[in-house]
């Protein structure tokens, strides 16, 4: 992971990160449980802390009211992400429309690394910072961040490792929010030899225009370009994408990876009392230079398209596992419960991909944190 080494307390953290990184020619896989996991807790304070002065557009919230995502999640094993991201809606006047406050996105993690070689060696190397504008109108964040306040990730110098900055950039176009005019979608995966298709009426894509990754927090995770859409379906509140591509420079070989597959919705069936659900992950990485093991994939043979669609075919290098929501729900909210708050654990396997594929993913999920939690 580190290139140069360094001395004191924590060289043995640096020192086997270096190795790991200096004795791979190719990207190692990995299949591990627990790839991605860790807790995160959600309060939407926008939707709580409701502005009562009447000088706000009627039902808005609360000047300085924020929605806050306080997380502590581990990734790749060696790589721990502990902190706060918060999103600021834009706040209008109520006679004139004149903008009180930006809508923008603030990123405030603290970073961390472990040795893999020993685990109980942690040392903190730096922050995932900057504050990224939304526009209301479009739902586009930028991700390069404002003049004065760059997205960013911002790694100390560690012994000999002199310190460096890499930044985010490109656009993330949130979903519309809209059900009406939405068109529909044919989505296909692969179960065997067998092609299978599943049709969404009302498709909600959640877009990556050029986005920039930032490398980091070591740097055997590259800077990376991400392109594709990840699209949400109303109906189900499935999460369904046919390509979202991940290029970076590893080891000086030009890599692309390509995501597909899904992370369906599953509801408690007590879920307006108890609050309870889980995402169940299936994503595939370069599935189509890792055809399915065809004798493997007979166990899907009798399946509806509708089930081998979402079936996992542990064959392919794949991401699966749960993201567990309990949420409380704001009192009076009607037929369909808004959460006030939500306790999230993820829990997500890695089934021979790379600690890079896992790492690239968890950064744009963690984009991605608004448009993917709304209801």
């Amino acid at each position: 992971m580190r290139r140069l080494l360094a001395s004191g307390p924590f060289s043995g953290v640096l020192l086997g990160l270096a190795m790991a990184t200096a004795a791979a020619q190719e990207i190692p896989v990995v299949t591990e449980e627990g790839v991605i996991k860790g807790t995160m807790d959600i309060d939407f304070k926008s939707r709580t802390n409701l502005d009562t002065t009447g000088k706000l557009k009627e039902g808005s919230p609360a000047l300085g009211a924020k929605d806050i995502y306080n997380l502590k999640m581990t990734v790749a094993t060696t790589t721990e992400y502990v902190g706060k991201i918060e999103r600021q809606p834009q706040l209008l006047s109520s006679i004139i429309l004149q903008e009180k406050q930006p809508a923008q996105l603030f990123f405030n993690l603290n970073l961390a690394v472990r040795n893999p070689k020993n685990p109980n060696e942690r040392k903190d190397v730096g922050k995932w910072t900057g504050t990224a504008p939304i526009n209301p109108k479009t739902g586009v964040y930028s991700l390069a961040g404002t003049s004065d306040s760059a997205v960013r990730v911002q790694v100390n110098a560690i012994g000999a490792q002199p310190a460096y900055t890499d930044k985010f950039g490109g656009k993330l176009v949130g979903k519309s929010k809209q059900e009406e005019g939405l068109a529909s979608y044919t989505y296909k995966r692969l179960i065997g030899n067998k092609t299978v298709e599943m049709k969404v009426t009302k498709v909600d894509p959640m877009k990556f225009e050029d986005l920039e990754l930032a490398k980091g927090p070591s740097t055997n995770y590259p800077h990376t370009l991400v392109n594709g859409r990840l699209d949400y379906d109303y109906e189900t509140g499935n999460w369904l994408t046919d390509g979202i591509t991940f290029s970076y420079n590893y080891n000086g070989k030009d890599t692309k990876d390509v995501m597909t597959g899904s992370i369906k919705w599953v509801e408690d069936e007590n879920r307006k009392a108890n609050g309870k659900g889980y995402y169940e992950f299936n994503l595939r990485f370069n599935e189509e230079k890792n055809k399915p093991n065809t004798t493997e994939a007979d166990a899907f043979a009798k399946l509806s398209d509708e089930d081998a669609f979402f079936a996992v075919d542990d064959s392919i290098p794949c991401l699966t596992g749960k993201v567990t929501y309990e949420d409380k729900f704001i009192s009076g909210g009607g037929d369909e419960p808004v959460p006030a708050s939500s306790k999230v654990t993820y829990d997500l396997k890695a089934n021979k991909i790379t600690k890079v594929q896992a790492v690239n993913f968890f950064k744009l999920w963690l984009i991605g944190i608004g448009p993917i939690n709304d209801e």
